[in-house]
Formats: C-alpha cells, sequence, structure tokens
C-alpha cells in the first residue's frame, strides 16, 4: 500500500477528507503566483511560510488546500490532505465532471512560484527554470500512486489553455491547471520532465509536440495487446503477417520468371528438328542464314 502522507513532507492535516470516485489516476500541476510580476518588474518570491499557514490555517485558504505545497527551490514540502482524499483545488461546477474526484486518486501540487518571481536576486521566468529541488521524491510519491509518466493533454509549455473534458475522464496522467475541464486557470506554464531527455528537445521539436496536443491526438505510450491506441503486439503481429506474405509473392514470382525462361530441347527432339530441316533445302537454307546472322552479331559485341 503507498504511503498515505509523502515521506519527508511535513503534515499539517485540513481535515475534511472524502472519497474519490474512482478511475484513471491523475496528479494536477498548479502554481501558487501570489504575484503578478513582470521581466520589467520581477518581485521578490512570497516565503513559504506564508503559504503554508494560508493553506493550512487560514479559514479562508483552508477550502482551497491542495494534496501538496511544493518549494522547488528548497526542497520542502507541506501536505493538506491524505492522497486517498480528494481535495478542493480545482473548481468543479454542479452538473459536470466531479473534477477534483475525476479518478482513483487526483495528487494536486501547488508548487510556491510566479513568473519572474526574484530569489537570492536572480530572476526565474518559468517553474523549469528553478533549481526543482525535491522533484524527484515527489515524482516517486506519485508514481507510487499509479499515476503514470505522461501528459495526455501535453506538457505544459506556456500559458495557453488547453481542455478536453473526454481525454479528462479516460486518461491516466499528469495535467496542468489549465487542462482541467470547468477550470479557467492557465497555470503552471511549465513543469519539471519526467526524464532527463525530455529536456533536451529542441524548441523547434516542442513546437511540433504542442501543435499534436492542440490536435487533440494525445500519445498513450506503448501498450499490450490491445491496451490503449498504440498496440505494441498488434503492430509486430502485423508486420510477421505483412513478412510473411511478402516471402510468398517473391516466391509465386520467382516460379513466373523461370516459366519464362527459353526451354532446352533434348537430344530426341534435336535429332526430329534436323530430319525435319534435312527434308526441306529451302527452310534448311533460311535457318543457316539466320544462324550465320545471329553468330555474326554475337562476334560484333
Amino acid at each position: 500500500m503507498p504511503d498515505e502522507w509523502m515521506p519527508g513532507a511535513t503534515r499539517l492535516d485540513v481535515g475534511g477528507h472524502a472519497p474519490t470516485d474512482g478511475g484513471p489516476p491523475k496528479a494536477i500541476g498548479h502554481i501558487t503566483w501570489d504575484e503578478n510580476a513582470t521581466a520589467a518588474r520581477p518581485l521578490d518570491l512570497v516565503p513559504y511560510e506564508n503559504l503554508q499557514s494560508w493553506f493550512g490555517r487560514n479559514p479562508s485558504g483552508i477550502p482551497s488546500a491542495p494534496h501538496i505545497l511544493w518549494d522547488p527551490f528548497t526542497g520542502r514540502f507541506t501536505q493538506f490532505l491524505p492522497a486517498s482524499s480528494r481535495s478542493k483545488s480545482l473548481a468543479d461546477k454542479a452538473g459536470g465532471t466531479r473534477t477534483n474526484r475525476a479518478g482513483d486518486v487526483v495528487l494536486q501540487v501547488e508548487a510556491l512560484f510566479f513568473p519572474h518571481c526574484r530569489v537570492d536576486s536572480k530572476v526565474y521566468a518559468r517553474l523549469v527554470d528553478t533549481p526543482c529541488k525535491g522533484w524527484p521524491e515527489l515524482l516517486a510519491w506519485i508514481r507510487s500512486w499509479g499515476v503514470p509518466d505522461r501528459w495526455p493533454m501535453g506538457r505544459p509549455t506556456d500559458f495557453t489553455s488547453r481542455r478536453n473534458e473526454e481525454i479528462w475522464e479516460e486518461e491516466a496522467g499528469w495535467y496542468g491547471h489549465s487542462q482541467v475541464p470547468e477550470n479557467d486557470h492557465q497555470d503552471p506554464g511549465s513543469w519539471p520532465a519526467f526524464t532527463t531527455a525530455e529536456e533536451d528537445m529542441t524548441p523547434e521539436q516542442a513546437a511540433q509536440l504542442k501543435k499534436i496536443y492542440d490536435a487533440q491526438v494525445p500519445y498513450s505510450g506503448w501498450q499490450y495487446k490491445g491496451q490503449g491506441t498504440q498496440d505494441a503486439w498488434a503492430l509486430l503481429n502485423n508486420a510477421a503477417i505483412t513478412s510473411a506474405a511478402a516471402v510468398k509473392s517473391v516466391a509465386a514470382l520467382s516460379a513466373k520468371v523461370d516459366g519464362l525462361k527459353q526451354p532446352i530441347l533434348t537430344a530426341d527432339q534435336l535429332a526430329a528438328l534436323a530430319a525435319q530441316v534435312a527434308a526441306h533445302p529451302t527452310l534448311a537454307e533460311q535457318i543457316a542464314e539466320l544462324v550465320a546472322d545471329k553468330l555474326a552479331a554475337r562476334l560484333a559485341d
């Protein structure tokens, strides 16, 4: 059984626990976005303790507390609700999908960050520009709850909203706040990669990937025997069938080519042909002329 409370996180239980509805497990990335800074007017990062107190003790903040508050500059964590409980960090309109409950778990993470925040005289435009301390530990805990390393709506690379309720309800994985139905927030703008290889993506490759997700054709990963939109077993099986058919076609073609080859006359057939030619002197002369012409042409080559 995975840990209800993330190892190493400060526990500040706000109560009000309630179960989720079940379904594909999900994790949601948020940023706290406490200030509206700009590149021309950066602002100091809000202290971690302020957010910890807001979500954990303030009557106005408790109703929107996430599961985890994460400080990517120091690697500190505070957890406000157990993993198996829903939190209330997402807007949830009556009558639609129950956003905070739509999965076996819906683990919500608030990263302490806003664009162009300043820490120790350095300005950070994106979350991924921060040290992202503690990310491996956070990812490992979320993986332990069955959330796969994938972004069904695409890994966030900007503050563009992309939402699809069908994908949200049916696909497990990570979502940005900007990708959740019934919500209008545009965060997180970026999020750390699952692997180092993801960080090697060029801007052109990131733009191509964004186009794929904008077209709502998400890659669901290699699956096995009919699970998901990409089925490795089926593709390999089809390749084997196609290869076998190609071998048969080549064999049939070879037989046809062999049938087109000039037949070789037996000794008896040659003797019968010679007798026929000898019985017709004029024909013999014509054949002799043709043979002479053919030999002359071959010698000329």
